[in-house]
């Protein structure tokens, strides 16, 4: 242990291998962005958008879950362990989508595949801050969720395309099997270790104190209400997967009441994750300079108003546009969000408080189909998408409140131990709330 060091560039070859198994595991997910709900009414005749978007509010609740879990499983079990695990429960996946006989079996493949993503991006999240340190930490969340999203993008983009061509099932669910066999012997032969590096900076930071020892239940609630930063963070993340839940499930439907072809349908529900993931290189990297707190806000406000240029569309172009601003103002959030949860938390207790930060992050995606839903059914897909626009630009409120500036500006400007060592006292403690 005593040759580890800190940083990108000292850790380079895993730092990429674990981007690559993030874009398997994204793409397991986009598979199903696209096609989904149109299966939903096409082979399985569901009518209520509140039934269509079940398996969104099954895939939320589950990934939202085992998010709470992988960081103590992580801790306890190591990293790699959890990561391989996360990638066995996804095999079945694919496999259960292209041949499910009732709604019932859709349902039970996307608890499986929440379970999965949870484990699996979870794990790919925490093992490249092990290695990142505290100087890059934006830039490595930024390269984290650009992997992951971006083939999110190239897989609903792919599954439409083959969709269009061959139909809604089996063929377009033959990518999933690609993606779990690589996937897993990847993460299975490849991915090293991350846990001692996380030991080293946490000597580097010193013992913490013993009024800052914390136990599973004091990380839970400092990360979800106590702590204002923490709890500002975890908000706008619910509220980021809440209008990411509505617009997987209700973008397809609104496009095809729009006289959207299924090919444009995939296009449409590529742009805002291409646009996300694309972004977060810039985004990500940019938060290491300017701060966190405004590029949360600001990012809210962001996707708000794509949100509000979908509904007032009615065609390709403005839907497009509505869905770029969309994924341009969640890549200002989702890993600036990551970013200060690694600001504040020390070493001893990140994980676990990257688990509960995405907990309530992904509960978002059953909260948001839920809402999304039963808004639609009472008061059609316009008011829903009204609805969530209105939520996401009070989130951004709430930041600008309530939460101050997690970045130190000390740490840009060092890098591996010598940055660890520099900012002992500012890492190791959580920042005043306020």
């Amino acid at each position: 242990m005593s040759d580890l060091r800190l940083g990108l560039r000292e850790n380079l070859g895993q730092f990429s291998l674990l981007v690559l198994v993030n874009a398997f595991v994204g793409a397991m997910v986009g598979m199903e962005r696209t096609i989904l709900a149109p299966i939903a009414e096409h082979d399985f005749h569901l009518a209520a958008k509140t039934a269509v978007l079940s398996f969104i509010v099954v895939f939320g609740v589950t990934k939202a879950l085992t998010n709470y879990l992988a960081g103590r499983l992580a801790d306890r079990f190591g990293r790699k362990h959890v990561l391989v695990g996360g990638w066995l429960v996804a095999v079945p996946v694919p496999f259960l989508l292209m041949w499910a006989p009732t709604w019932g079996w859709i349902l039970f493949a996307n608890a499986l595949l929440g379970v999965s993503q949870g484990l699996t991006w979870s794990l790919t999240v925490i093992m490249k801050i092990d290695l990142a340190g505290p100087a890059k930490r934006g830039l490595a969340m930024g390269v984290n969720e650009f992997a992951g999203y971006f083939a999110v993008a190239g897989s609903a983009l792919a599954t439409g395309f083959v969709a269009a061509r061959y139909g809604l099932r089996p063929e377009p669910f033959y990518l999933g099997v690609v993606f779990v066999v690589f996937g897993l012997l990847l993460s299975s032969l490849v991915v090293r270790e991350t846990r001692h590096h996380v030991i080293a900076e946490a000597k580097l930071h010193g013992e913490l104190p013993a009024d800052e020892m914390l136990s599973q239940g004091e990380v839970f609630w400092r990360t979800t209400l106590r702590d204002a930063n923490l709890s500002s963070v975890s908000q706008a993340g619910l509220v980021n997967n809440l209008n990411d839940g509505m617009a997987w499930g209700l973008f397809p439907l609104f496009f095809a009441a729009a006289k959207m072809g299924i090919e444009e349908i995939g296009t449409l529900a590529a742009i805002y994750p291409a646009t996300w993931g694309l972004a977060q290189l810039v985004t990500g990297a940019l938060s290491d300079r300017v701060g966190r707190k405004w590029l949360i806000a600001s990012g809210m406000w962001v996707q708000a108003l794509g949100i509000m240029i979908v509904v007032l569309s009615s065609g390709f172009v403005g839907f497009a546009a509505g869905a770029s601003l969309l994924g341009i103002g969640t890549a200002m959030v989702y890993p600036t969000l990551l970013a200060a949860i690694g600001d504040v938390a020390h070493p001893s207790w990140r994980a676990s408080s990257v688990g509960v930060y995405r907990l309530w992050r992904d509960l978002g995606y059953a909260i948001g189909a839920l809402v999304a839903g039963i808004t639609a059914d009472a008061l059609g897909l316009p008011s829903a998408m009204w609805l969530v626009a209105a939520l996401t630009c009070a989130s951004g409120v709430v930041v600008a409140v309530r939460m101050t500036e997690t970045r130190r500006p000390h740490e840009t400007a060092v890098s591996g131990a010598e940055g660890v060592g520099r900012g002992r006292v500012s890492i190791a403690t959580t920042p005043p709330s306020g």
